[in-house]
């Protein structure tokens, strides 16, 4: 039941984000705006539900497959784009090193204080 549940969740902000593409008219994926208000519903609740926590294990597993299609689309468009590689370029430093670091300030902010690799309760002080 615990899966059922987490598909409802990922399907109800899935729909709201495909309701907020349609009411402003924006130029981005539904299923990205609707990701975006699950973490901030999520984040503003104070911590992730069980049920999504269950469901989104298996599927960040296959993320590989689930955005191969989108890379093998490039190999068949990649002419049309030929004279814009320096806004490409930009563009994907710029969102690996902006991605990169968002996911280093949620993990900061969200998972618990630990202490250094190798530094366990049993093996500290000792070398």
């Amino acid at each position: 039941m615990s899966v059922l549940r987490g598909f409802l969740w990922l399907l109800i902000f899935l729909l709201l984000g495909q309701a907020v593409v349609g009411l402003f008219r924006l130029p981005m994926p539904s299923g990205v705006i609707g990701m975006l208000l699950l973490t901030l519903f999520f984040g503003y609740r104070g911590g992730m539900n069980p049920d999504v926590v269950h469901i989104s294990q298996p599927l960040i597993a296959m993320l590989a497959l689930l955005i191969m299609p989108g890379v093998v689309e490039i190999f068949f468009v990649a002419g049309q784009f030929a004279d814009q590689w320096a806004a490409i370029l930009t563009a994907l430093i710029a969102g690996t090193l902006l991605s990169v670091l968002s996911s280093l300030l949620l993990m900061r902010r969200y998972l618990p204080a630990s202490d250094a690799p190798g530094m366990a309760a049993g093996n500290a002080g000792h070398e």
